[in-house]
């Protein structure tokens, strides 16, 4: 069952990074590759989330969380993509950039899933305390 959820999850993922690539270039015709920012930017984000909030209040079972965390924001965010633009910036005597984007995407991933993970583990908190379970 995991290797269903997580297959079909990584469709989904798969094809919002697409569509939030195709979104961002139809406003953004720059050398810096901003899609590809924002995109691993925002999976940090949410499977810091992910990760504290889902497992903290037990609201799946396994395979759906592997579905969601592996399949689905998995497949969203790109290490590859990641790292054959910042060559290209670095081919390109971009190199500026190419430090700006590595800077950016490690830290600010870094501070994206600590800020995910605190924000699921206030949510989770206050829903501890309502006597929640559900999202």
């Amino acid at each position: 069952m995991n290797y269903l959820l997580v297959g079909i999850g990584g469709i989904f993922g798969s094809l919002l990074r697409y569509y939030l690539g195709v979104f961002t270039h139809s406003w953004w015709a720059y050398t810096f590759p901003l899609g590809t920012l924002i995109t691993n930017l925002i999976g940090c984000f949410v499977l810091g989330w992910f990760t504290y909030r889902m497992i903290k209040i037990n609201a799946f079972p396994p395979a759906v969380l592997a579905g969601i965390g592996t399949g689905i924001v998995g497949s969203f965010t790109t290490f590859s993509t990641f790292s054959v633009e910042t060559v290209t910036l670095i081919q390109n005597d971009t190199l500026l950039l190419a430090f700006l984007y590595v800077g950016l995407s490690l830290f600010g991933g870094l501070l994206m899933s600590w800020f995910g993970y605190q924000v699921g583990n206030r949510s989770a908190n206050k829903l501890k305390k309502k006597g929640e379970q559900f999202l």
